[in-house]
């Protein structure tokens, strides 16, 4: 009885070893033999020393981009192997650009139209965007023709897009409205049919700038709460210079006001200022509020009097000299 057992479990322990062995066997079988590498000539050397350079960083770009490492390395060589092969064949570039677009759209395209949903009304479910994708380049018009689709789409964004600004920037845009409608009730303040306001603190005798010149100003900026942005002074102890055509409208339209000498407050509601975008600390929306003091006109003489009569004097010297 005992020997029988024992026959039983060499055969069962046999057979089990057998089992491994064919295991490995098969495995060791289905890789493939790499055949060894011959560099015959220089152009064959200078060949392979090519492929290997220019994979220089590119384990830190699957990495950083990919989200792929060493131990999926193997799996991408396999794919690169199969491209090559394929070379030319129209299956083989539709599998390529398959990969290519679907990284595209998953990786930029989907996270960016998400980003532009988050905070308002609706979101977009991922499922549903793939599937919207492909049955449109199936020619699917089972839910949204074409045309359709596109139109809806622009549509909710634009509907959207409103919505979220109103929830984020309501309050501040509110509050801008609010200051314009009180100031303008002012007798010192002056409204212009574009709705920029402004009150004249110092009355300048100078001239009038063109859009073309190059004036110097000092000035402070400040947002409705009274917090200043911006200020000349933040940028050395000389007026900033520009031309009146290179700023915000509504500084465009007071500089070609204002004469040289003059100190004048503006009152700039958002639509003549930044608008709708976010600049620095200022938010969309935003109504600002500018001390400005036009300094010069850079290249007019009117505004350089010392300097033309350094130049006359010395002209006389030379006269007298010469006369000499």
């Amino acid at each position: 009885m005992k020997k029988t057992i024992m026959l039983a479990l060499a055969v069962v322990a046999s057979a089990s070893f057998c089992t491994v062995d064919a295991k490995k066997k098969k495995k060791v079988a289905e890789e493939p033999v790499v055949a060894p590498v011959e560099l015959k000539s220089s152009s064959d050397s200078v060949s392979y020393a090519a492929g290997m350079s220019i994979t220089n960083g590119l384990m830190a770009y699957l990495k950083q981009q990919h989200g792929i490492d060493s131990a999926q390395m193997n799996i991408f060589i396999k794919a690169f192997e199969e491209v090559i092969k394929a070379g030319e064949a129209p299956e083989a570039k539709a599998r390529v650009a398959g990969v290519e677009i679907a990284s595209q759209v998953r990786g930029r395209m989907l996270p960016g139209i998400s980003g532009e949903f988050t905070d308002t009304p609706d979101s977009i479910e991922a499922d549903l965007f793939y599937r919207g994708f492909t049955d449109a380049l199936k020619q699917d018009t089972t839910v949204f023709k074409q045309t359709t689709a596109e139109t809806y789409f622009r549509q909710k964004q634009e509907a959207d897009k409103k919505a979220k600004e109103e929830k984020l920037y309501g309050p501040n845009r509110r509050a801008g409205e609010e200051f314009l409608k009180e100031n303008a009730k002012k007798d010192s303040v002056i409204t212009t049919a574009s709705g920029l306001q402004y009150k004249v603190l110092v009355k300048g005798e100078g001239k009038v700038p063109q859009l073309s010149d190059k004036v110097q100003v000092n000035y402070e900026g400040r947002l409705v709460d009274g917090t200043v942005f911006d200020a000349s002074a933040k940028h050395g102890d000389k007026p900033a210079e520009f031309q009146p055509n290179q700023v915000i409208a509504g500084w465009k339209e007071a500089l070609t006001m204002m004469p040289v000498g003059s100190k004048w407050q503006l009152y700039i509601p958002y639509q003549l200022a930044y608008g709708e975008r976010a600049t620095g600390n200022i938010k969309p929306f935003s109504m600002l509020i500018f001390d400005v003091e036009l300094v010069g006109i850079v290249g007019d003489k009117a505004n350089e009097p010392a300097k033309a009569e350094v130049t006359k004097t010395k002209g006389t010297k030379k006269a007298k000299k010469g006369k000499k």
